[in-house]
């Protein structure tokens, strides 16, 4: 919780009981939509509405506390910044989880093949979970 706090203020972004929920949810799930997340902080903050949940949301985003994950036919998900790693998603239930994978060669031989600087990588796998199979 502390590291949250520090962080929000490291960043210049004001501290508040709504903002440490929000960061609490996603700690906890791993990635959450908004709609996840305002359904859930609801009953504890009755005044919040939807807008201050993406105003956190977006203001967690610019100070790369927070990363968006955009999922083709589903809602956005939001995880806390973390190394490095790969989706698989759901394709029933939209279910994400995180799935450490080498991708080394991958984007080495993505930059042979397109002479492409690469900043950033992004490698969701999609199929059905063993739950909904």
């Amino acid at each position: 919780m502390n590291k949250y706090i520090d962080f929000l203020k490291t960043n210049n972004i004001k501290v508040t009981p709504q903002r440490i929920a929000i960061i609490e949810l996603m700690d906890q799930y791993g990635h959450i939509s908004v709609r996840d997340i305002f359904a859930k902080i609801k009953a504890n903050f009755p005044t919040l509405s939807l807008a201050t949940v993406y105003k956190n949301i977006n203001a967690m985003l610019e100070s790369n506390f927070i990363k968006e994950l955009k999922i083709v036919g589903h809602d956005s998900k939001y995880e806390l910044v973390k190394e490095d790693h790969s989706h698989m998603i759901c394709n029933e239930c939209g279910k994400v989880e995180d799935i450490d994978l080498e991708t080394k060669t991958l984007i080495t031989d993505a930059k042979k093949i397109s002479n492409y600087s690469i900043d950033e990588s992004n490698i969701q796998l999609f199929g059905i979970c063993p739950e909904c199979r």
